[in-house]
């Protein structure tokens, strides 16, 4: 079939019969199609189980979905692994042999609130765009790569992620090393973006805590939690009890990022919080929130850390107008501070 005046495409829907489960079709289709990109019409297209792509390049395959083509779980999902699993058979360390850059592109992921929504498996230079990520407890979920280090070298841009608003939702767990993240609208999670590996690229990424998500322990939801040694680039947590939160006195280094609360929710706002010593390197850092009446307001803190010392550093500290904290109790921040405090 021609697609945009294109004859390479296979269609999914010329394989399918209407109505029920296409999981082992759509699965047969892939097994069957080494090296193809197949296209997934306007539509929803239910899955009982994970489809999954081979990582090794010349099995690999392409998921291109139009905007209103929907990938959504069934009602009776029972799997803890991804609806869609990239690299989910025979993985790959592999990057010089044509069809190691697979990816999936377009559409809808739905997942009903019952499955997580896409993975990366296995192999490396794999890639998610376009994409709209629905009702998962985790959106995506990047592993270890293949290639001994860990490292798998995806690169995920242009991506909206909604979770299911309990505590245990993320947004984007990251394990492998090497990737890009960029351009990303992520809400109805506990933990916006969750890294566990290192070597990660973040480019304007905006986790936000949303009005309907009322979890007990507001306090340490968290719009980035920080594991190992990665470079943030223009990222915003907004409304999250905690902005940014590092462990294992990680070394990161975040550039131009950004912590607001619009709603006096919780007890207290912190929009750094160091969970051993602090060790991180935060350049032109902005926190504030609206000019809430002082009996309404949570206590807003700039900076938290576990222990004392560390060797972070604040490279100037910009706080937005009509941004109340204790500055006599707030004084962490001050220890690590080089340049000016900017307070309009």
């Amino acid at each position: 079939m021609n697609i945009f005046g294109r004859e390479d495409f296979l269609v999914i829907t010329d394989y399918l019969k209407e109505g029920g489960d296409t999981a082992d079709i759509i699965q047969q289709v892939i097994d069957d199609n080494p090296n193809r990109t197949i296209y997934f019409p306007d539509g929803e297209y239910i899955l009982s189980h994970p489809i999954c792509t081979p990582a090794k390049p010349s099995d690999s395959v392409s998921l291109s979905l139009s905007c209103y083509a929907v990938l959504k779980a069934s009602d009776d999902w029972d799997d803890p692994e991804a609806m869609v699993r990239l690299g989910g058979k025979t993985p790959a360390n592999d990057i010089r042999t044509n069809g190691s850059n697979y990816y999936f592109e377009g559409g809808i992921v739905d997942g009903n609130g019952r499955a997580n929504g896409i993975s990366i498996d296995g192999g490396r230079e794999t890639a998610i765009r376009n994409v709209s990520i629905k009702h998962t407890r985790i959106g995506i979920h990047i592993k270890k790569g293949c290639n001994g280090a860990g490292s798998s070298d995806a690169d995920i841009r242009d991506v909206n992620i909604v979770g299911i608003g309990t505590t245990d939702s993320i947004g984007v767990l990251v394990e492998g090393l090497d990737n890009s993240l960029t351009n990303m609208r992520i809400a109805s999670v506990f933990i916006g973006v969750d890294l566990v590996g290192s070597g990660n690229i973040l480019r304007c990424i905006h986790p936000l805590y949303t009005g309907n998500s009322n979890y007990e322990d507001y306090e340490n939801s968290c719009g980035f939690r920080e594991r190992s040694q990665n470079w943030y680039h223009n990222c915003y947590s907004d409304q999250f009890g905690i902005g940014f939160r590092t462990i294992r006195g990680s070394t990161s280094i975040f550039e131009s990022c950004n912590s607001y609360w619009y709603s006096p929710r919780g007890e207290t706002h912190i929009g750094f919080k160091a969970d051993g010593k602090f060790n991180a390197v935060l350049s032109n850092f902005r926190v504030g929130s609206r000019n809430f009446e002082p009996e309404g307001r949570a206590k807003s803190i700039v900076l938290s850390v576990g222990e004392e010392g560390g060797h972070g550093v604040i490279d100037r500290l910009i706080t937005y107008p009509g941004f109340f904290w204790d500055e006599n109790t707030d004084q962490t921040y001050r220890e690590y501070l080089k340049g000016e405090l900017i307070h309009p």
